[in-house]
């Protein structure tokens, strides 16, 4: 099996974390970051000292995204992978919602995932051959089909990442790179658990 190299976001906790789980265990090299850090990923890092690099930053912070993508394609030799996991949810009806929530949520879920996107897919096309064939997926939400009360904005932040990944593929499917949007339903998770 050829090992890849996959950047994960949000990679601390639920999805994320799960993600990296997998990529480790099949061998891959992994880079992700995350605002804060977990015990877990901490475990993950202790484990796979030589395959695991991590990061602690905020998605939104476009300079440490690109900053984090350059030093993880130095010390693994290019991406193969990314998956753009992070995102934040805020539960409440529209008529509440603040404008420093919708300001949040674009942030991280729409601008952050396009930056870290972006920055992956520079690396990806620098490279004349990879080791496998290159990918990004965008994490989204069935919340952006089926629609939840008190999630509106953030199913669109969700939406948007769809129209995001569907024009991107077109973009860059003629390059050799498939992207897809991944729309996972309820899961049991920190964010989930945040939420009334």
């Amino acid at each position: 099996m050829t090992v890849a190299t996959c950047i994960v976001s949000g990679g601390s906790r639920g999805l994320g974390l799960a993600t990296v789980e997998r990529l480790l265990a099949r061998g891959d090299r992994v880079a992700t970051f995350s605002r804060t850090g977990s015990p877990a990923l901490d475990t993950l890092g202790a484990a796979h000292p030589e395959r695991l690099h991590v990061e602690q930053f905020d998605g939104t912070d476009t300079e440490a995204v690109r900053g984090f993508v350059t030093r993880t394609a130095a010390r693994f030799g290019g991406i193969d992978h990314c998956i753009a996991n992070a995102a934040i949810a805020a539960e409440g009806v529209l008529a509440t919602t603040r404008d420093d929530q919708i300001d949040a949520l674009l942030a991280l879920n729409v601008k952050g995932t396009i930056v870290l996107v972006r920055e992956c897919v520079r690396q990806m096309l620098v490279r004349p051959a990879h080791r496998v064939a290159p990918t990004v997926v965008v994490v989204s939400s069935i919340v952006a089909a089926r629609g939840a009360a008190g999630l509106s904005v953030y199913a669109a932040t969700k939406g948007a990442l769809e129209g995001f990944a569907r024009s991107l593929a077109r973009e860059l499917g003629p390059r050799g790179i498939r992207v897809n949007a991944v729309a996972p339903g309820f899961l049991a998770t920190e964010l989930s658990a945040s939420l009334p």
